[in-house]
């Protein structure tokens, strides 16, 4: 049996931690720190995504995992200046395919991204391990790293931090198993490819999918495939721009990756981009001063700003997200309601899919239509526990 031990299972009270493979050699390699359970987890989660989802688009994929849900996954589509802005990079600053689409899985939501694991499709390369240094993350999972990059990333958090290596030839067997309270559960993994063959039938009057709108839900639907359920996903530009994970209503799924969508619109605004942030700041601590600032919750400017800042009143707020159109969205599982079209509507939403199969499903369709919304339901649930 080919076994790795770990520092400690959830929790620092929960010992005698381990991966292990009963026949065969485990398919990763540690090259750098000492991985926990939660670390594995959400690396081997985030290396299907990235894999499959760089699959189903041609395109090099990335994913900021926190707790076992991406708070962010995309796709390599190039920053435009404001995107650069947002996120924090230079004008000048040359990024490889795969730096592009870490940059963006970061940026869909910083704060929960604090910390995170990350997992890339592609060999890291230099470019990627920059930007991976300068962020606050536990580690990173690949299927290869440039001599270069390992260097850098091997000196990052003074050699501790965590450096994976993964069989991209590795293929898991068809049956899963997994222990809680000393039974034993077994069922066949999720193979089901999300691929542009799963974005039809069109149920609504609205089937124009352009393009763009069909590799955002491809990007949506991929991460949801290991988003902790219920879950509904935002996207837009080739990534997700709001993740709702773990809510036993839907509705509150919506409305949470709604509320992040928002945010990540406003980012945009010149208010925001323009905000005159101390020197001293770190990257962490203007991610915190934006979602004060956008949240109306800074108590003293001064200790993020070096002059007085005007606030974003609620109808500036209002008025941009109104402004928002052509936004993704996808669902683990069908619509009960159409109070979910509703919120949905109100961050931008144009396009949808989800699997259908609700009683009140053409109540849903019907919401769609009045908005002239494209909808897709596929048929395929995407629960992830």
């Amino acid at each position: 049996m080919d076994y790795l031990d770990l520092k400690y299972g959830c929790n620092p009270n929960q010992g005698q931690a381990r991966i292990s493979m009963e026949a065969g050699n485990l398919p990763l390699q540690v090259l750098c720190g000492s991985p926990g359970y939660i670390n594995l987890l959400d690396a081997l989660n985030g290396w299907q995504l990235v894999s499959q989802l760089s699959g189903a688009t041609g395109l090099s994929a990335a994913a900021s995992f926190k707790h076992v849900s991406p708070a962010g996954a995309a796709v390599s589509l190039a920053l435009n200046e404001t995107e650069r802005k947002m996120y924090f990079i230079g004008e000048d600053e040359e990024l490889s395919p795969l730096a592009t689409a870490y940059v963006r899985a970061r940026g869909a939501d910083r704060m929960s991204s604090f910390g995170d694991f990350i997992s890339l499709s592609d060999r890291c390369d230099v470019q990627t391990a920059r930007i991976i240094k300068r962020e606050v993350s536990d580690g990173v999972i690949a299927p290869s790293y440039d001599p270069q990059a390992l260097a850098l990333l091997q000196k990052k958090k003074g050699g501790k931090y965590v450096v994976l290596q993964i069989d991209s030839t590795y293929e898991p067997p068809l049956l899963e198993t997994r222990s809680v309270y000393g039974i034993t559960f077994t069922q066949e993994r999720n193979t089901v490819v999300l691929d542009a063959s799963v974005l039809e039938p069109i149920v609504t009057k609205n089937k124009n999918l352009p393009e763009e709108a069909r590799l955002d839900l491809l990007v949506a639907l991929n991460a949801l495939k290991y988003t902790q359920s219920n879950s509904v996903c935002f996207a837009k530009r080739g990534q997700t721009i709001g993740v709702g994970a773990g809510q036993q209503s839907r509705i509150h799924c919506t409305r949470l990756a709604g509320d992040k969508a928002d945010a990540w619109h406003l980012r945009q605004s010149g208010r925001v981009l323009d905000l005159p942030f101390l020197p001293t700041l770190s990257r962490n601590e203007k991610d915190n001063a934006v979602e004060a600032y956008l949240r109306s919750e800074i108590q003293d400017p001064k200790h993020y700003f070096s002059e007085e800042v005007p606030p974003l009143t609620e109808q500036e707020k209002q008025d941009i997200i109104a402004s928002c159109t052509d936004v993704s969205l996808a669902s683990d599982a069908f619509f009960p309601f159409s109070d979910n079209i509703e919120r949905a509507v109100q961050s931008g939403v144009s396009y949808i899919v989800q699997s259908g199969g609700s009683l009140r499903d053409d109540a849903v369709i019907k919401a769609c239509d009045e908005h002239g919304i494209l909808m897709v339901c596929n048929a395929i649930r995407l629960f992830h526990h």
